[in-house]
C-alpha cells in the first residue's frame, strides 16, 4: 500500500478521493462514486472531506521534503 497523500494527477477538487483510491487500491472514479453515494446518508461526510483536505499532505510537498 502507498502512503496517504493527495496526488498531483487524477485530481478533481483537492485530490482527496484520488489519494484514498490510491491507498486502498481502487480507481479514483470508484472512490468519487462511493463518496457521492455516502453523501445521501446522514452524517458528516462533507466535513470529513474538508478535514482530509487539510490534514492529508500533498504529494508535491512530500516529494520536496524527501530531497
Amino acid at each position: 500500500m502507498s502512503a496517504l497523500v493527495r496526488p498531483t494527477e487524477n485530481r478533481m477538487i483537492a485530490g482527496v478521493c484520488a489519494g484514498l483510491a490510491r491507498r486502498f487500491g481502487t480507481t479514483p472514479g470508484t472512490m468519487r462514486v462511493i463518496f457521492l453515494v455516502s453523501c445521501l446518508l446522514p452524517g458528516p461526510q462533507f466535513l470529513l472531506y474538508l478535514a482530509l483536505w487539510i490534514l492529508m499532505p500533498s504529494e508535491r510537498r512530500t516529494q520536496a521534503t524527501a530531497w
